[in-house]
């Protein structure tokens, strides 16, 4: 496609990109409020209702950072779209699924269609958009975007219970990506690197490797240690040893490790990984809590997080308008502390209660989403932007991973499900208190 393109051509971009990236949030909070229906569908047992939501998290930390390279490589929008189509396959996959394996096998196609739709629709923005107001404005209506997407898929997941009770959800979102690829093969004009850089496919095929291990390893031991689980972190362990080591000595590396050393850099990575690892962590629990301990139904948890990411998404959009921008140190602060509000739950409490803590932090989110994303392709070269992209998105998503499976962990092996619940919003919240702490080191110039 010719780079020579229509002015409206970066507004559309804009807006498809802001429609993907809302569309694989969707899918990702899908099976959060509806795992009860689908296990019991498909026959599933505990072990495969811990895979059932976090089986879109592996196609995620395993493909992200690839995704970013191929596309500064090939092309962003090639990149982008054939995610997209990978995200309507596996969606449509998982609503036709009738053993629990081949559900999973739907969800790991999303999520590796979602790596690419992540890592590169945030660089066709950079690309599109130049450094000052236009890409302030871009990356705060994406932020929002985020925001959108979670919101949406908590409200779709209740208002299609109906029939199967899962079903139609993955079948509106499978068909909703091939429609949206339609326009996104015409409207989003291709861009990559000014050089052609070397794809690493050792490194790409061990970084695969390393987060599958660690996302595989963290599931399979939610509920004790076992030989498979010990297995899992071993070959964790080695690929990420080795991968360490071909990059060292790797002429084009995945990601360079000189932008180790940029205090941009390390702030995005470090509070995406924290914002995934805390709070993130804590609203997928939510859906479980209402039903599970307070005896509501699928419709109050589902707004209750859509009051989280609902809110999100007007902090986003407004940042843009704030004289000063926030630092993320700060902010990630300030959803520790909102994340405390939600402690104290008794079997009498409202499950209302909770929209305390969920609008508090999504205040916080919603600004964390537009400026990490922003310093995400700041902070590297113009030419690798969909690595800075994916890098970021690869450390929101493994930390993501982490923070529900460490929720799950504390909440269900600490008395009932109200004392869970309590004993492991107190330690969601040290670990956004101790992300905060450590992005405010990483940011520190020398």
């Amino acid at each position: 496609m010719s780079l020579n393109v229509k002015p409206s051509t970066s507004t559309s971009s804009l807006v498809l990109v802001s429609l993907g990236t809302a569309l694989v949030l969707i899918t990702y909070v899908t099976p959060m409020a509806t795992v009860p229906a689908t296990a019991a569908d498909l026959g599933a047992g505990p072990a495969t209702r811990a895979w059932i939501l976090s089986s879109m998290s592996v196609g995620l930390a395993a493909t992200l950072l690839a995704a970013g390279v191929l596309g500064d490589t090939h092309g962003r929008r090639r990149v982008y779209t054939a995610g997209l189509g990978a995200i309507g396959a596996g969606a449509l996959l998982c609503g036709a699924a009738q053993e629990p394996w081949l559900f999973l096998v739907g969800r790991l196609v999303e999520g590796v269609g979602g790596g690419a739709v992540l890592a590169c629709g945030l660089a066709v923005l950079a690309h599109d958009h130049p450094p000052g107001p236009a890409r302030l404005h871009a990356t705060s209506v994406w932020g929002a975007s985020v925001g959108l997407g979670i919101t949406a898929g908590a409200v779709l997941a209740a208002a299609l219970e109906v029939g199967s009770g899962w079903r139609e959800a993955y079948v509106v979102t499978g068909v909703a990506a091939l429609v949206l690829l339609v326009p996104s093969r015409t409207r989003i004009r291709e861009s990559s690197a000014s050089r052609a850089r070397r794809v690493d496919r050792v490194g790409l095929v061990l970084l695969a490797a390393a987060a599958t291990s660690i996302v595989s390893a963290l599931t399979q031991g939610r509920d004790g240690i076992d030989g498979t689980t010990l297995a899992l972190v071993v070959v964790a362990v080695a690929a990420s040893v080795a991968l360490v080591v071909v990059e060292s000595r790797a002429p084009d590396p995945l990601v360079d490790p000189g932008l180790l050393a940029a205090p941009g850099f390390r702030v995005a990575t470090l509070g995406s990984f924290t914002l995934g690892l805390g709070i993130i962590g804590m609203s997928s629990y939510v859906p479980t809590i209402v039903q599970t301990g307070l005896g509501a139904d699928l419709w109050t948890g589902a707004l209750l997080v859509a009051g989280w990411s609902g809110t999100s998404v007007v902090t986003a959009y407004g940042v843009r308008h704030l004289p000063r921008q926030p630092s993320a140190a700060s902010m990630l602060a300030v959803v520790g502390v909102a994340q405390l509000t939600g402690y104290g739950l008794t079997d009498t409490s409202s499950p209302w209660r909770l929209m305390v803590p969920m609008v508090l932090c999504g205040l916080a989110t919603g600004v964390l989403n537009a400026t990490l994303g922003r310093e995400a392709v700041a902070s590297v070269p113009a030419d690798r932007a969909a690595m800075g992209s994916g890098a970021n998105n690869t450390a929101r998503y493994l930390g993501a991973a982490c923070g529900i499976t460490l929720f799950v962990v504390v909440a269900t092996h600490a008395g009932t499900p109200v004392d869970g619940w309590n004993v492991a919003v107190l330690f969601s919240a040290t670990l956004t208190s101790a992300g905060a702490a450590a992005v405010a080191l990483a940011g520190r110039r020398a």
